[in-house]
């Protein structure tokens, strides 16, 4: 039989952490995390992390396991992600996945498109061409190639852009039709998804509270004290939403309530574009995480016990 496995996911700030703890303490189980940027050490205030009495609650893996310099992807994740999820399992407790990055849930479940080798000659040639027109336009490019892009590659992720360019010129067919086709491999785990929603008044509300709140728990001084231990507000983890702003108030004196304000819309855009991704799923079975909380532990633990009606 597969590894059971239930994945607690949706739109940042919609309360998947308060319900992943709610289950793991009642289904005696622990969580991996899933998030892209927790896995960060030093940057605890703008990614959301649990706090400490709640990790000394229930156990948490792959939080804070990588410096912000240091090179973290999703083959990476997978294979931590596999072994967190086989230790956890040996010692008899049920596994929770909770996060928002598409892109680790579908390598943990299926893998990953591996796609062609590098091209150094076109790498450099999209090099250059950002540097003389933008990033932006190299997007506009991509966007117009392969419109599955929008919602999965951001405009300010130049990695993945050039990836995905390069991965055209080579085989002629947009990167998101591979990512698709590659999705019906079958998974090593059996997995009962739970999708969290509000309303979305309700989010974006929320969304604009936990801003406040992050920046008056001091995230700016979070950004300033990463810089001053020597990491770059260039590395792509301070490049991530709330991370920017606040570097841009270090290095270009941008004024704290406008990086907010921009921090905020960054914040929904991400929410919309990760709803996006999730609503192409249709294994995924949506929940208020607080009014159907009780639902949602009922369904886990019919899973776990093996029922199949919940597959």
């Amino acid at each position: 039989m597969k590894p059971r496995l239930v994945i607690i996911l949706g739109p940042t700030a919609v309360g998947k952490s308060q319900l992943a703890l709610q289950l793991a303490r009642r289904l005696d189980g622990e969580i991996v995390n899933a998030d892209s940027q927790q896995v960060y050490r030093c940057m605890d205030i703008g990614t959301g992390k649990p706090s400490q009495a709640d990790r000394a609650a229930v156990r948490h893996h792959l939080i804070d396991i990588v410096a912000p310099d240091e090179e973290f992807n999703a083959a990476r994740y997978r294979d931590l992600a596999a072994r967190a999820i086989d230790d956890i399992q040996r010692r008899g407790k049920r596994v929770l996945i909770c996060g928002g990055t598409g892109l680790y849930l579908k390598a943990l479940m299926h893998g990953l498109f591996e796609g062609p080798a590098q091209d150094r000659e076109l790498r450099k040639k999209l090099e250059a061409e950002i540097e003389r027109h933008g990033l932006a336009a190299l997007y506009r490019r991509l966007c117009a190639i392969d419109a599955g892009v929008e919602s999965a590659i951001h405009p300010n992720d130049r990695q993945r852009i050039i990836r995905a360019l390069e991965v055209y010129h080579a085989t002629g067919k947009p990167i998101s039709v591979w990512q698709r086709e590659h999705a019906f491999k079958e998974s090593h785990y059996a997995a009962l998804k739970i999708g969290l929603e509000r309303a979305r008044a309700e989010l974006y509300e929320l969304i604009n509270r936990r801003s406040e709140q992050m920046v008056e728990a001091g995230l700016l001084d979070e950004v300033r004290g990463l810089a001053a231990r020597g990491y770059s507000l260039d590395l792509k983890p301070l490049r991530s939403v709330g991370y920017r702003q606040m570097g841009e108030v270090l290095r270009e004196g941008k004024d704290l309530q406008q990086a907010l304000e921009e921090m905020k819309q960054e914040t929904r855009r991400l929410a919309k574009r990760q709803l996006t991704w999730y609503r192409s799923d249709p294994e995924i079975r949506w929940f208020h995480p607080e009014r159907q909380a009780e639902d949602v532990l009922d369904m886990a633990r019919r899973f776990f016990a093996g029922s199949e009606e919940t597959l």
